[in-house]
């Protein structure tokens, strides 16, 4: 029983917890993609460096706050940097939609086309990002760093395996749950998500009832900035910043929209725990669990790794391919808020 209960213990402290906190990351940023593929209807591959821009500023707002003596207590200063940061990524979407976007939607271009101009969107924000703050690892994290520590864990329940459970981790799942449930809220029950939601359904009638398109533009990239300013926040706290990992982030994250159903945002948080869960589970080496439950005669000698870490990104890339090819719509219907 009690090499049962370390083999539990080791699956939460590396595959369970770690997976939900870098999933919900994931679906932030895939609601972003989803919310401008349902209502704009394009690709903005600019969203993984606009996440970027988002934790770039919640970083800049921070070391201020400490430089002035300004802290969160047990929690990290960064929380009190997020609105700022809210703020200007918000401010800086809808500069980009007014001078960028609105430009190419007035003139009816294609799909593909704003696709493009995004990339183009895209070097722009990772220019401004590594002209302000650089291209190396950026550690902005103060406060409390574990609820949990497993030499505490063990002390307590006696088990040779200790569950480790970082602020970041929790405090990711807590924002996450709470700003899906603020952002269901707002698209199931007021007016203005339900516009937004009737535009993303059909943009003809939407027009014909009187709805406001530029309205709807707007309150989208507010949305939008919003989703990645959090997301990437969070991603920074969690793991630290690099400009460059952000542009990597693209891929699980386009695979989480499309999984789950591109344009969908049920689809968009589920496809993000979706491809949470696999490229960990995946790329875990399960050696110390067979040997807490197998006997010792049956024991494996390799360390029992379907891919190593370093392919990572490639499970992401493979589940997408398979999606697109099995089920194009995704699980849930896409398109659609």
């Amino acid at each position: 029983m009690t090499d049962f209960l370390n083999a539990i213990i080791l699956l939460l402290n590396f595959i369970v917890v770690p997976a939900f906190s870098y999933g919900s990351q994931l679906a932030l940023g895939a609601l972003g993609v989803s919310f401008i593929y349902a209502i704009l209807r394009f690709a903005n591959y600019a969203h993984g460096d606009l996440m970027s821009f988002g934790a770039m500023f919640a970083i800049l707002f921070t070391w201020l706050f400490q430089s002035y003596g300004i802290n969160f207590g047990i929690l990290p200063t960064a929380l009190l940097a997020l609105p700022f940061s809210i703020i200007i990524c918000v401010f800086f979407c809808l500069i980009t939609d007014r001078f960028v976007f609105r430009y190419y939607r007035i003139k009816k271009s294609s799909p593909v086309t704003l696709a493009m101009v995004s990339l183009g969107v895209m070097f722009i924000i990772q220019a401004i990002v590594r002209v302000v703050i650089g291209p190396a690892d950026r550690k902005f994290f103060d406060g409390q760093k574990f609820i949990i520590k497993a030499k505490k864990f063990k002390e307590i329940t006696g088990l040779n395996e200790g569950l480790a459970l970082k602020s970041t981790q929790v405090i990711t799942i807590l924002v996450t749950v709470i700003l899906v449930s603020l952002l269901f809220w707002f698209l199931q029950k007021t007016r203005t998500g339900k516009s937004m939601r009737a535009f993303s359904d059909n943009e003809d009638l939407a027009l014909l009832s009187g709805i406001n398109p530029d309205r709807v533009v707007f309150i989208t990239w507010i949305v939008v900035g919003t989703l990645a300013s959090v997301a990437g926040t969070l991603y920074g706290l969690d793991k630290s910043f690099k400009p460059f990992t952000y542009l990597n982030l693209v891929l699980p994250i386009f695979a989480s929209a499309i999984v789950g159903g591109i344009g969908s945002p049920v689809g968009a948080v589920v496809g993000g725990y979706v491809i949470a869960f696999s490229e960990i589970m995946i790329t875990y080496a399960y050696k110390k669990f067979f040997i807490y439950l197998l006997p010792s005669s049956l024991e494996p000698s390799g360390l029992v790794q379907l891919l190593s870490t370093d392919y990572k990104f490639a499970v992401s890339y493979s589940i997408l391919v398979i999606v697109l090819l099995v089920r194009p719509s995704g699980i849930f219907k896409g398109r659609t808020l």
